[in-house]
């Protein structure tokens, strides 16, 4: 994203209404021209964590699957430039796509795959976890030390480079390993 790389990890909330499934599609709000993709892995809490250790942090760790964190990018730098939080730009309704859910136990090397995206059959974004400036069992120990992590809360865990917009009529598919993939398309909110 052509940042400085952070000491801390960036941390912002998503609302329930902005998760969709595969096969699902994601709908460009009326409200935002520049509307972003961002493939992560994305881990899936299965019991209440707080305050936990790294060295304990995968323990409360129930599954993995793959994800994708759109950004609604302009309504976001807006935001940034009135040093505003992100929360519209990240929280519009379909704007957290999670693909297939998979046990963490059951996913050989959890902490090592390649994560993939593909916007129309072209790889636009392709990096591996090994890659990501804050690990997964750092992560779930920072956020449990800011606020209670329950089971069924989820951590997207960051982006690989290659970020861009996508347009009305685009089909993503999204990889992490082993995990199934997840399947969308974007269209335009026709109200």
């Amino acid at each position: 994203m052509k940042s400085a790389l952070p000491t801390e990890p960036m941390l912002f909330l998503k609302p329930a209404s902005s998760l969709i499934a595969t096969g699902q599609r994601i709908v460009l709000p009326p409200q935002s021209s520049d509307v972003h993709h961002e493939v992560e892995l994305v881990a899936i809490m299965g019991t209440r964590a707080r305050r936990v250790e790294r060295a304990r942090a995968l323990d409360h760790v129930a599954g993995l699957a793959v994800g994708l964190d759109m950004t609604a990018r302009d309504i976001q730098q807006r935001a940034k430039d009135q040093g505003h939080p992100w929360s519209v730009a990240k929280g519009f309704d379909t704007f957290a796509p999670l693909g297939p859910i998979v046990p963490f136990d059951s996913v050989p090397q959890p902490l090592e795959m390649d994560v993939v995206l593909e916007v129309n059959g072209s790889v636009r974004q392709q990096g591996h976890t090994s890659d990501m400036i804050f690990r997964l069992d750092e992560l779930v120990s920072y956020i449990s030390h800011i606020f209670t992590l329950e089971p069924g809360d989820l951590i997207y865990t960051g982006t690989p480079e290659g970020v861009r917009s996508v347009q009305d009529g685009d089909r993503l598919v999204a990889r992490a390993g082993t995990l199934p993939p997840l399947e969308v398309t974007v269209s335009r909110d026709r109200q």
